[in-house]
């Protein structure tokens, strides 16, 4: 989920509560806070401590909360691991070290490291696209047998993989919305989405459609959604920028301020993602 900021740059937590709020009333039985679409590189350590205790106040106990601790340095994701574990989540987003680019033996480490230190289940992220580094087979297979590691998030773009991280006995969840019912055919359980902060009920209708074996129906809604999946997705700076946007037009939240290195959608990108919302029948 994102980040909501004040004119300032500060959190404004009021808004991110509400925005917890709203994603469980519309399709979502759990949230991830501090992850890539929460602009978590931009938030401190004490930042992301005190969203993790904003957004269990708001939606309550019964919701699964999932912390993003991956950073790019293990002792900083060591330090974020622990503070949420103490804070209560149910699971960690665990992503791949992005920028410095270490090998399959590092990433390996990295991932061992945050496991010795914490008891929390953990969900394994791999997105090439935005880290440089696919997770090999190899290092699924390795890790496999230890019990924290429970989960992939996979956005690498290769729905079959799915059936290998099944078959190593990980829950996978589709990491891209485009390609959710691939993932489904393959073995996934679910998503973690970007698109859903606008077409949570949709999704959750698709995701229970193809769960059960009705890919007609399925297809059918991820035909709809095909015109919001590319005007949330289809800009550079994609997800938190324009899910602020959808949640705008929503009336969710009253800005869609980002931080820096990111810059808020102009007037024109704000409308197209207001075309691309409406022809999928979302507004």
């Amino acid at each position: 989920m994102v980040t909501v900021f004040d004119q300032d740059g500060a959190i404004d937590f009021e808004q991110t509560q509400k925005v917890a709020q709203y994603l469980v009333a519309h399709g979502h039985d759990g949230l991830v806070v501090s992850g890539t679409t929460g602009e978590s590189p931009t938030t401190t350590v004490a930042e992301d401590g005190e969203l993790i205790r904003a957004v269990r106040d708001a939606v309550g106990p019964s919701i699964k909360l999932i912390a993003g601790v991956g950073t790019n340095d293990t002792r900083t994701t060591l330090e974020l691991a622990v503070q949420a574990e103490k804070a209560g989540v149910d699971a960690l987003l665990l992503v791949t070290p992005y920028y410095n680019k270490p090998g399959q033996a590092g990433i390996e480490h990295h991932f061992r490291q945050v496991a010795d230190a914490t008891k929390t289940p953990i969900m394994l992220y791999d997105v090439p696209g935005r880290t440089g580094t696919k997770i090999s087979a190899e290092v699924y297979a390795n890790l496999a047998s230890i019990e924290n590691f429970v989960a992939v998030k996979d956005a690498a773009g290769d729905p079959t993989q799915a059936a290998m991280l099944v078959e190593h006995g990980y829950v996978v969840y589709s990491g891209d919305d485009a390609l959710t019912v691939d993932y489904i055919r393959n073995g996934a359980v679910g998503l973690v989405s970007v698109c859903a902060h606008a077409a949570g009920d949709e999704l959750r209708s698709l995701i229970e459609a193809a769960t059960s074996g009705d890919f007609e129906t399925a297809e059918k809604i991820d035909q709809q959604l095909q015109p919001a999946y590319a005007a949330i997705m289809g800009v550079p700076n994609y997800g938190a920028t324009t899910a602020k946007s959808a949640l705008q037009h929503l009336g969710v939240i009253d800005n869609r301020n980002v931080r820096s290195p990111l810059l808020a959608l102009d007037d024109a990108e704000h409308e197209a993602v207001r075309v691309g919302l409406t022809t999928a029948g979302l507004l």
